[in-house]
């Protein structure tokens, strides 16, 4: 598909409507992506012409279903190059994925072993881990940051000992927009025997993982960020790690035999999917990974640092603005405040005209404390946004900084 914004901007209906009386400039892509016309066709047509359960029956929609279900299994496995297509885990999100892997190593972890967690990730890949440390004994352990929002390397290699049990890092901040040195990570946490975590969630919107390539233990993300429906996610495991971990929840599919003298569990990947999953979610999923292939991954990374750079300058020309967050390897996220007003004031005023970002901590509240603020405004831009809203943004915020100054 050759890139062409007004064509594309025409898949997404939410971008037509008018908020507050005003067209809709959405900058909260960082929270949730909007999503295109064949995605919301999608879900319909499921519940429309094969809604049954799956894996279960022998009748014909139970198989249309189960071959759908895996058929979508089968993309993203395609699409992240994971080596197995039961290396692949429907899951409800990233939480829901991190939580089944710090689940897990509470089996493998004793007092005094370490986890290692960056100071850049969002509370659902610190508070799992925590809880986890708090059940066995372990130490958590925290990479530090510094002002430009980059984790400090030097340090992370001095934190990795022999008690090292598992790394868990975010690709990208959610709060910063900062890409993290994964592979260098990975490579080092290798070398003292540590397995690795990497929350996807703020990358796959803006580039396509290869698992195999960056030799993760596991990568975790949701699809409601990329054009997907919420309420679905994949958990990838390297099939070793997946094969040691236990069930995180028992129940039907999960298992091969059941007595009540005894369990047997399935094989992978049923054997952590207990219950009836989200169906329509997981199938729809796969089409919203077709769809985002068919834009281009170069052509959205094209687009979007097109927009980071524009609205960095224009952002900037604003007296008193302060950008958080300046990786030299960043993505099109940018988290600013205004000197001497509450980010919340801005937001609300801004919501006004019609413009939708985030404010607050964003989930990421050990960054905030770092830089001694109460949060940030954040936007956060698609490759569906143009250079006209973010001209519309930056005059908003502008009337906001003379309304509330």
């Amino acid at each position: 598909m050759s890139f062409n914004i007004d064509a594309i901007r025409d898949d997404f209906p939410i971008l037509s409507q008018h908020v507050n009386g005003k067209p809709l400039v959405y900058f909260d892509n960082g929270a949730t992506s909007q999503k295109p016309q064949v995605v919301i066709d999608a879900i319909s047509k499921y519940y429309q012409e094969i809604n049954a359960n799956i894996h279960r029956g022998v009748h014909t929609l139970s198989q249309l279903a189960t071959d759908a279900y895996e058929t979508s299994r089968a993309k993203i496995q395609q699409h992240i190059n994971a080596k197995f297509a039961h290396e692949v885990l429907f899951t409800s999100g990233t939480t829901h994925g991190i939580n089944l892997v710090a689940n897990g190593f509470a089996f493998f972890l004793k007092p005094g072993d370490e986890v290692l967690v960056s100071a850049l990730e969002h509370h659902s890949n610190i508070v799992p881990w925590q809880m986890l440390c708090e059940k066995t004994g372990a130490i958590l352990r925290v990479i530090p940051m510094d002002e430009n929002g980059e984790l400090i390397l030097s340090e992370f290699d001095k934190l990795l000992s022999n008690k090292t049990k598992i790394v868990t890092v975010n690709h990208i901040s959610n709060a910063l927009g900062t890409v993290n040195p994964i592979k260098y990570m990975i490579d080092k946490s290798h070398e003292f025997g540590a397995a690795i975590l990497i929350d996807g969630a703020q990358a796959v919107p803006h580039l396509k993982p290869d698992v195999q390539e960056l030799d993760c233990d596991f990568y975790v993300f949701s699809g409601h960020k990329i054009c997907g429906p919420t309420g679905t996610g994949i958990l990838y495991g390297k099939e070793e790690w997946l094969n040691k971990l236990p069930p995180y929840q028992g129940g039907g599919e999960m298992i091969k035999e059941v007595t009540f003298e005894k369990t047997t569990y399935a094989e992978l990947p049923h054997k952590f999917e207990a219950g009836t999953p989200n169906i329509a979610g997981g199938i729809v999923l796969g089409t919203a990974v077709d769809y985002m292939n068919q834009v281009g991954f170069e052509n959205i990374q094209i687009q979007e640092k097109e927009l980071l750079d524009y609205g960095t300058k224009r952002l900037l020309e604003i007296e008193g603005l302060k950008i958080y967050g300046t990786s030299k390897d960043k993505t099109s996220v940018i988290s600013f405040n205004i000197e001497g007003i509450h980010p919340y004031d801005i937001g609300t005023i801004i919501d006004k005209l019609g413009i939708a970002v985030r404010t607050g901590h964003h989930c990421a509240q050990p960054i905030m404390d770092f830089f001694k603020i109460p949060g940030t405004i954040r936007a956060s831009f698609a490759f569906y946004n143009t250079k006209e809203e973010i001209d519309i943004f930056v005059e908003g915020v502008k009337r906001a900084k003379l309304m509330l100054s």
